[in-house]
């Protein structure tokens, strides 16, 4: 996908970008290639599959919920800032905050975030974990996002707490999402949370088949959860 053709499938799909935010894309570009010479950022380094695999795929979310109003939003495991950075260059109003486990990818963010000129933006090196007990954090986010981190079941246990009772937990998946939701159930229903919406659609140009689950939270998460960091993974609520 070139720059044009991303340009305009997002045209296509209402979203009109600015020579300014083109250019923060095009900047994004050049300091992931930059520092994934330096740490493991991304296996995808050429341009066009980064525009395709990982800025349009990201800002795939906004075609099923509305950006456009204030919201805010908390990436799980973002890594070099996938889904929430693409999406905040779309749309500059929205607060982020990404929390992730692994310092050097924070180092990486809050660099990036200065040379694009973000605001309103914040990184947190901690465990998805240990972030949803903070006080300060649970239950605080409009919208908690999360791609390709881990099977639903996990998942559902590190972003349902930190999403606020009436909010949307959004995530990001490739195939066989509908697999992993049926075993994810119980555990989605458990920590608050109810399916709203499961969208598949295929990339352009034949870049793969895509799968966003969006789940609303009904109810209060249950204290307990999430459990102590790897817990979750090990031992997957059924």
């Amino acid at each position: 996908m070139d720059v044009s053709s991303f340009q305009q499938q997002l045209s296509d799909r209402g979203i009109q970008l600015s020579d300014e935010q083109l250019d923060q894309f095009n900047k994004y570009y050049e300091i992931l290639v930059e520092w994934n010479e330096k740490m493991n950022l991304t296996a995808i380094t050429e341009k066009e599959e980064v525009y395709a695999k990982h800025f349009f795929d990201s800002i795939t979310a906004a075609f099923y919920y509305d950006f456009t109003k204030e919201v805010q939003i908390c990436d799980v495991g973002a890594g070099a800032g996938f889904p929430s950075i693409p999406i905040k260059i779309c749309f500059p109003h929205l607060k982020v905050t990404i929390v992730d486990s692994l310092q050097k990818r924070i180092t990486f963010l809050n660099q990036l975030a200065s040379q694009l000129n973000l605001d309103n933006v914040a990184f947190y090196h901690d465990r998805a974990e240990q972030f949803g007990k903070n006080a300060k954090f649970r239950g605080s986010f409009d919208v908690v996002m999360a791609r390709a981190v881990a099977r639903m079941s996990v998942l559902s246990e590190l972003c349902l707490p930190l999403t606020k009772t009436g909010g949307s937990f959004i995530a990001m998946k490739g195939p066989k999402l509908q697999e992993e939701l049926t075993d994810a159930n119980a555990a989605i229903q458990l920590l608050g949370g109810e399916l709203s919406d499961l969208h598949t659609f295929e990339l352009p140009d034949h870049n793969g088949e895509r799968n966003i689950a969006i789940i609303d939270k009904k109810r209060k998460t249950p204290n307990k959860y999430p459990r102590k960091p790897g817990v979750p993974n090990k031992t997957p609520i059924i």
